[in-house]
């Protein structure tokens, strides 16, 4: 009877001793209900997505690799690096440390991999993988990132609204994210030649942006218009239709 819930309907039964089976059903509940703390529940449940996290984008980053390794024009700037760097020449080796023609291949292999690993930047959804971007941490910075936001914010105001500077490179491809809706690792995977162009063509002025936009419609609805699977789905959409139900006699 230490605990107050226990006490309570210790009490209650003996007010009210005609209520025979709500006593049982209320003492085997408390008997047989798990003595887990939520907390940990909790904690369990952040790490196990955390860690299936980072593999999963440790998985991403190494199909990433393993595409580049086959793309001609990163392959060959990876064998060249490597045979300046003398990396290749030590795969051949001579004598009792001859191997076969096979393992030279993986081992030649493995090393444009690191050269373009260590060489290229890989943005957007493949990108290494960072141990403060799993939710854990994510969860544990938190209050960093939320003090660092609200501190950004103010200097923005401060900046360009209060004292009225021109915008800087960064501040113009941060407007023209925004006005595309598409978030930092979307924005990374750009080429920069995109990006150029945007900064031309001044897209970080509304009115620009909502011209550049109008543009990029027109042309999709032109490549859809001229895209022959286009064509076949909106003639089947005409003739048949995608809740058409039809009976054929036997």
């Amino acid at each position: 009877l230490q605990d107050e819930e226990t006490r309570k309907d210790y009490d209650y039964m003996l007010d009210h001793p005609e209520e025979y089976y709500r006593h049982y059903y209320h003492y085997y509940s408390r008997r047989l209900a798990p003595k887990v703390d939520v907390r940990i529940v909790i904690l369990v449940t952040v790490c196990a997505i955390s860690v299936f996290q980072f593999f999963s984008w440790w998985s991403s980053y190494n199909e990433a690799i393993n595409y580049l390794a086959t793309v001609p024009k990163y392959r060959i700037q990876a064998t060249e690096i490597a045979r300046q760097q003398g990396l290749l020449n030590k795969t051949k080796e001579k004598g009792k440390n001859r191997r076969s023609k096979e393992e030279i291949r993986e081992e030649e292999e493995e090393i444009i991999k690191d050269i373009i690993k260590n060489k290229i930047d890989i943005k957007g959804g493949y990108q290494k993988p960072k141990i403060y971007d799993i939710l854990l941490f994510q969860i544990l910075l938190a209050p960093f990132y939320l003090g660092k936001y609200i501190v950004w914010n103010c200097w923005w105001i401060y900046c360009f609204t209060i004292k009225g500077q021109e915008y800087g490179v960064e501040e113009k491809l941060y407007i023209i994210r925004r006005y595309m809706k598409m978030s930092q690792s979307q924005f990374d995977s750009l080429e920069d030649h995109q990006k150029e162009t945007f900064l031309e063509r001044q897209l970080w002025i509304r009115e620009n942006y909502e011209v550049y936009k109008q543009e990029q419609e027109e042309e999709l609805k032109k490549k859809m218009a001229m895209d022959p699977r286009w064509k076949r789905y909106r003639r089947w959409m005409k003739n048949e239709g995608p809740g058409r139900l039809t009976f054929i006699d036997d």
